[in-house]
Order: C-alpha cells, then structure tokens, then sequence
C-alpha cells in the first residue's frame, strides 16, 4: 500500500466523519431541538462555552455537544431541580461564542456548581415556560 492510498482513505474517514456530524445536528434541529451553549464551572478564568443542541424529554432538558463521540446527551437537567439564579447579556468575546442574540443564564442544577446557558430569545422563551410549567399539585420555582 503506498502513501497515496493510505492519506486517500483517511480523508475518506474524515468526511465521513464530518458528514455523521452534520446529519446529527441537521436531525436533531428539525425534531425539537434549539441552539444552546453551555459553559460549567463558569468562575473558572478559562472556562470555555461548548455548542450543542438542547432538547426537551418530559421532565428533563437534555444537551447534547455538538462534536462528541458521545451518542447519548452529554448534560441532562431536571425541572424540578434547576434554578435560574441571574440572567445577563454576552460580555465581549462571548457573543461569538453563543447562539445569535442569546441571553445568559447562570443557573444551578440541584447541589451541583452553577452552570451557565446562553441561548436566543425563540429557544429562551421556550426554556422558560417549560421550566415554570409543571403538572397540576407540583410547585417549582419561579423561573423568571
């Protein structure tokens, strides 16, 4: 087998690859899935913000990154558990980072650390009323 073949059959792999990705991004927008970017562990200095695509599962919000080997979500959140502590603009460098006109959530799942959601105003709208929504005799907090 010479280099040719081999350096060939790896960008075939690649754009395979690439093209797996793209369909699960395509897929998952087109059944209920919006634009999120997440960031944990928001007070570290080089804590970074990760795209993905958020979807609702009942009582769940669940995350899935968009470059991850991971076929699951990445991050599952509980309604009755999260709490928006403040909301604020992207600061800087940020609003490249995140969905189009998104909205800053710093939010805490249950006892976990604060985490940060930034999303556009559709998807914030959304994620607010099924965050404040709940069956009938359950009291959540307040998400706004």
């Amino acid at each position: 087998m010479d280099i040719a073949t081999l350096v060939l059959g790896l960008l075939l792999v690649l754009l395979a690859v690439a093209l797996a990705y793209t369909l699960r991004w395509v897929y998952m927008r087109r059944h209920g899935g919006v634009s999120v970017a997440l960031r944990w562990q928001p007070d570290r200095e080089r804590s970074g913000w990760h795209l993905g695509v958020g979807r609702y599962r009942g009582e769940e919000f669940v995350w899935y990154r968009v470059w991850s080997l991971r076929i699951g979500p990445s991050r599952v959140f509980r309604r009755d558990t999260l709490q928006i502590i403040a909301r604020r603009d992207p600061v800087g460098t940020e609003s490249y980072a995140v969905p189009p006109g998104a909205r800053v959530l710093r939010c805490r799942p249950g006892e976990d650390e604060p985490i940060e959601i930034a999303m556009g105003p559709g998807a914030l709208t959304g994620f607010l009323s099924w965050l404040e929504s709940a069956p009938p005799g359950r009291k959540l907090p307040r998400a706004s």
